[in-house]
């Protein structure tokens, strides 16, 4: 306790520095920068392969071992049958609705429209556009696991 005495102790609570609003906002763009990504990698002709960090327990020894392998990344976009490319905004894996008419997608013609379109739907995001829409799916996926 002598240790202890030493040290100034003071009653703290964490505050929550970033909202819920924001912190969605961060999730999707950081996704969105994943779609931009491997869209150049494919417009170059690479293959896409982020990594991460992955924790298991070796069931032999019971030692938790960390390892690196390579994140799977979904593309959010495909090619219809009149030669376009749709696009699918997703956070999680709910597609956003993008206007009150209910479209779900965005319509291109080229691999460099499609990266300039994911730029702009970035910058949507950051400036807020697309709040409303992301917070229905959040909150739909919420009462989802109420069940």
């Amino acid at each position: 306790m002598a240790t202890l005495s030493t040290l100034k102790l003071v009653t703290s609570k964490k505050h929550i520095s970033i909202s819920p609003v924001l912190h969605r906002r961060n999730k999707i763009i950081s996704k969105i920068q994943e779609q931009i990504d491997l869209c150049v990698a494919k417009k170059d002709g690479n293959v896409y392969a982020p990594k991460q960090l992955k924790t298991y327990t070796d069931k032999h020894t019971g030692e938790r071992k960390t390892i690196e392998s390579v994140k799977r990344v979904k593309e959010w976009f495909w090619i219809n049958e009149t030669g376009k490319i749709n696009l699918a905004i997703k956070y999680g894996s709910k597609t956003l609705m993008l206007n009150k008419k209910g479209a779900n997608a965005i319509e291109v013609s080229t691999g460099d429209e499609l990266i300039s379109t994911l730029k702009n739907i970035k910058l949507a995001i950051e400036n807020g556009e697309l709040d409303e829409s992301i917070s229905e799916v959040s909150n739909a996926t919420k009462l989802a696991f109420k069940k």
